[in-house]
């Protein structure tokens, strides 16, 4: 299948081979279209879960004095993880590229918001520009992962979609207020707006297993916002950086950083599309039976 690496395609084989079996309809039919959804969003978390994992496990047994720093391990681990999935064949090239681009454009936010006093990272390391470890990179580049992954793992389609000439610009102007907001006015709320506005009409169309089904995007960016926004509450947790009031002890991340995740993951979905363009429900095979979520 187009939207599988080799290795995907073996392993997607070998779980038709079982669930081809089991029922398709009525409880039990639900049941298993569901599995294989959590089956299927784990996988495409792949890169950011072992990430989250090795975060956590080094904020509990990682020694106080141990020749490696901490964010140095964890840099270096991100880059095997990374080189990796390559090697095996669970990520392509052209995912690479586009996420190699986040990471990019992530870091240099990291180092701007940084020496601003956004956050920090109250740990050493040897790799690093400025006050930003390189690690931090990977955490852009594991929602850029995860976008590209889910996007062909569960053959997305649209109806709908604005131009991607427009989105490109909305990226840009989302990427540019990050910065800007320091010295000028802030307009997320327009950028939130613009948001609305350009993506309303769109619905996402994904395949589970054997059914089609449908979402309106804004809430699948909204659903992908809520989930990193859990996830950077472990990572303040765990120390991996914090936010100022969070110097003392460790508090809840503040929602509003929800807002901030849902525009910077625009930019990562942006950027996703110039490897995998967006779809429409005309290439779909007839027998695809679409349903709503």
């Amino acid at each position: 299948m187009r939207h599988f690496t080799s290795v995907e395609a073996l392993i997607d084989a070998a779980a038709h081979g079982v669930l081809d079996r089991l029922p398709a309809r009525g409880i039990s039919g639900a049941a298993i279209e569901f599995l294989v959804f959590g089956l299927k969003q784990g996988w495409a978390c792949l890169f950011g879960g072992a990430m989250l994992a090795l975060i956590m496990a080094t904020k509990f047994w990682w020694p106080d004095h141990a020749w490696l720093a901490r964010y140095d391990f964890l840099f270096l681990a991100a880059l095997t993880i990374q080189l990796a999935m390559l090697a095996f064949k669970l990520e392509t090239w052209s995912e690479a590229k586009v996420i190699l681009v986040f990471h990019v454009v992530g870091t240099i936010m990291e180092i701007f918001k940084t020496s601003a006093g956004s956050w920090i990272y109250p740990e050493e390391a040897f790799f690093r520009i400025g006050g930003v470890p390189l690690f931090s990179g990977f955490m852009y580049a594991a929602v850029g992962s995860y976008l590209a992954r889910v996007s062909r793992i569960f053959d997305m389609r649209y109806t709908r979609y604005p131009p991607l000439w427009a989105t490109a610009l909305l990226a840009a102007a989302i990427y540019v207020n990050f910065f800007a907001h320091h010295f000028t006015v802030d307009i997320r709320y327009g950028l939130f707006a613009a948001t609305a506005i350009l993506y309303f009409r769109t619905t996402v169309h994904y395949r589970v297993f054997r059914f089609r089904h449908r979402m309106p995007l804004l809430l699948g960016f909204l659903l992908v916002s809520l989930f990193i926004w859990f996830a950077e509450n472990i990572g303040t947790w765990s120390r991996a950086w914090i936010y100022p009031n969070q110097n003392e002890g460790w508090a809840p991340v503040s929602i509003q950083k929800l807002g901030a995740w849902y525009l910077l993951m625009i930019i990562s979905f942006v950027l996703v599309t110039l490897v995998h363009r967006p779809r429409t429900m005309d290439e779909i095979e007839p027998k695809a039976a679409p349903q709503s979520v």
